[in-house]
């Protein structure tokens, strides 16, 4: 029987220096993050195109807290994120940003789509109708 890591609630498993990790940012890690660079929600909107993109070190700065968060040692996160070389960063980056949405929206649906069960139920009369279509 094989286990798996699978990612806890508010977090990531992600594949990191070729082993599977977990990644959390509580509090505290976010709290860290902004001791050392900028606001959690600056950050936020520059991964959602609505100011500056993040810049490598605070990518990877985020990856490492995560893996803190997720129970790593802090100088071992810090020696792993070090160790992956600039070709690793397109792929830091989109688990930094992956790694804040989850914190600040850990119940939202993970493949990026509306939860069918939170979408409006069809109505059929509209449907017939295009005029009475909201």
């Amino acid at each position: 029987m094989g286990v798996a890591i699978a990612a806890p609630r508010g977090g990531l498993a992600e594949t990191l220096a070729g082993a599977r990790r977990v990644l959390i940012l509580g509090n505290g890690e976010i709290e860290r993050f902004e001791d050392q660079h900028t606001g959690i929600f600056t950050i936020w909107a520059g991964f959602q195109g609505r100011g500056d993109e993040p810049t490598a070190t605070r990518v990877r700065d985020l990856v490492a807290l995560g893996l803190i968060g997720g129970g790593m040692a802090d100088l071992d996160a810090d020696a792993l994120v070090a160790g992956l070389g600039p070709d690793h960063n397109p792929a830091l980056f989109q688990i930094a940003h992956a790694l804040v949405g989850v914190a600040f929206y850990p119940d939202a649906p993970s493949d990026g789509g509306d939860d069918p069960e939170d979408l409006p139920a069809p109505d059929p009369e509209a449907e017939a109708d295009p005029a009475k279509k909201p």
